[in-house]
This record gives structure tokens, sequence and C-alpha cells, in this order.
């Protein structure tokens, strides 16, 4: 089959399509014949290299496919079956096939548009969990960094459930900017180097919680504006530089939550599972609206990362084999 791999780190023309066979589910995985393949920024992070996450090359690219399941590994959970339509994250997503825990399935209704569905496995249900994380008050503010991304855009949206006063999205250009006010949001200019000046404007007294997944000086700069007994949640570090968090900095009651998809599955399977089909129960009647800007043939992933380096696309880019 055709999968798409890295030899080196560098920019997109560093990926490449090869040929390679397809994998075979090991126990509790099962093999899904790939319709739709969600990209994921942290991958143009990886691609390029030079981060505490690197793996050894080749490479492949994560993110969330969506497709009918073709065959079983051993010990899949009850009701899982071969034909099914279904969303799920795997490691090797950017394929003609790909490999997935079961335990972790979105079902994906046969009518359902498969871009939108690609959100369902984890980027939906991590948009959740950081809201749930971060213990947003009923009439507080909350400020979301990144706010017109594949996650952002999704938390943007399903914030209001918490009824908070104020919902603040960050992001870099005048399109994004335009696209976050489209989704019910305050929207800031993360270029203004006194971006921090323009949340205080709708939040004088500082916010209720932060969703950052960019870290470095933006990590920094949006902790300073948590309010005593707020709540920062750190979620990855695209700039390439995870947080360093000074103890001095949390003696005004502001406390700093790490999330991840992976570590929600392994501290409570359960809730994780909730989580997935909370949000594509929300898909499936209109409250959640998942953006889909673009689709590439998995033949031209180059100009997929070319878009997804430019960090100028709203909501979610895909790939189809």
């Amino acid at each position: 089959m055709r999968a798409v791999r890295f030899h080196r780190h560098g920019g997109p023309d560093v990926l490449q399509l090869d040929e390679v066979a397809v994998p075979e589910p090991t126990a509790g995985q099962v093999l899904i014949e790939v319709e739709a393949i969600g990209a994921n920024a942290i991958d143009a992070v990886l691609r390029r290299g030079g981060t505490p996450w690197d793996r050894p090359l080749p490479s492949t690219l994560t993110g969330d496919v969506v497709g009918r399941i073709t065959k079983l590994g051993q010990d899949t959970p009850p009701g899982v079956a071969v034909g099914q339509r279904v969303a799920a994250l795997t490691d090797d997503a950017f394929a003609e096939y790909a490999a997935a825990d079961a335990d972790f399935l979105a079902p994906v209704p046969d009518d359902a548009d498969a871009g939108e569905a690609t959100m369902m496995s984890m980027t939906a249900p991590l948009a959740l969990r950081l809201l749930e994380a971060g213990r947003i008050p009923a009439g507080g503010t909350v400020l979301i960094q990144s706010a017109a991304g594949t996650i952002g855009h999704l938390a943007v949206q399903l914030a209001r459930s918490f009824d908070p006063k104020t919902i603040i999205g960050t992001t870099s250009s005048a399109a994004r900017l335009d696209f976050i006010r489209s989704l019910g949001a305050e929207a800031v200019d993360l270029t203004d180097a006194e971006w921090p000046d323009q949340v205080r404007k709708f939040a004088p007294d500082g916010v209720d919680t932060v969703l950052d997944a960019v870290g470095g000086k933006v990590f920094d700069q949006g902790l300073e504006l948590v309010k005593p007994l707020g709540t920062m949640i750190t979620y990855g570090g695209i700039s390439g530089a995870l947080p360093m968090i000074p103890v001095s900095s949390l003696f005004g009651l502001r406390s700093v939550t790490g999330v991840s998809v992976m570590g929600w599955r392994m501290a409570s399977p359960d809730g994780a599972r909730a989580d997935i089909a909370e949000v594509t129960r929300r898909w499936q009647s209109g409250e959640l609206r998942p953006v889909v800007q673009a689709s590439y043939p998995l033949s031209d992933v180059v100009e997929l990362h070319q878009v997804l380096d430019a960090r100028t696309h709203l909501g979610r880019l895909i790939a189809t084999p």
C-alpha cells in the first residue's frame, strides 16, 4: 500500500509516498481501509525535527482516519465488527490502510461527511476534555489560543455549554480573526506584541481559564493573564518549546494542568469513551459544526503540509487516499 514517510527532518518536501506492507492488526486493534485522513498541526513540528518528541527515522504522520473496518485483531471489544464505518486516531494515518486501537473508535454514520467525522476520534474529544479540565465557572472567561485551528475552533463551540460570559480566541491572520468572530468569540491578534493588552480589554480582571498548545513565550504571557483560582491548560508546544513554569508564578493561586488524549485514555478509559460519545452526539445533532477547509489527494501531502506550515487554514485539512 502507499503510505507517507519522511526519511530526514525538514520542510514539507521531505515527505514522500513509499510502498509498504499493509499493517496487521495486533491484539485489541482493527484494520481500517481509509477514506479520509485528518492532519494534525503537531506533525509539522515533528517533521521539522529538533523537538523533545522526535521519533526514529524513517517516520510516519499521525492523524485521525475515517473508513471501514476490514479486519479484527484478537481480543477486540464486543460489538466491533468488520464493515463498520469508524473514526480513529492512529500513529500511521497517511496511508491507504491503518491499524487503530479498537477501544476508542468513534462510530460514523454511512451518510456522514468523512472529513468532518475525522474530528470525532481525537480532536473534538480533546477539545471537550481541555474545557472540562479548565474548570470554567459559569459566567467566567476562557481564552483559547490558536482558536481557528482544528482543536481550537471546536473548543470555541464546545465552550458555550459551560455558560461563560466571554470566550476569547487568538490567531495570527485577518481571515482567521474573522473566522473566530463568526464562531461567536472575541478575536485577538497574536502577532501583536501587545496581544495580552487586547485580552485585558475583554477581561480586565484576567481570565478564568486558558487553553494553550503553543508553548514558549505565548504560554508565559497567557499564564500571566490567569486570575487567582484560575486554571492554565497546556496540551502541547507547537512553537517547539515546552512550557517551563517557575513555581513563583503559581503563588497567585493559579493552577497549571497538562492534558493529553493518551494520558486521559490511560487514566480514565470509560471517561475517554464517554467524551467520544458526547462530541459525536453533539455533531450529529448539529450543535457542533466541524469545519474542513480543504481536501488533498494523498499524493499532494507536500502541498497540504505547506498550508499547515503557513498556519492560514480554518478548521481542518484533509487527505484522501
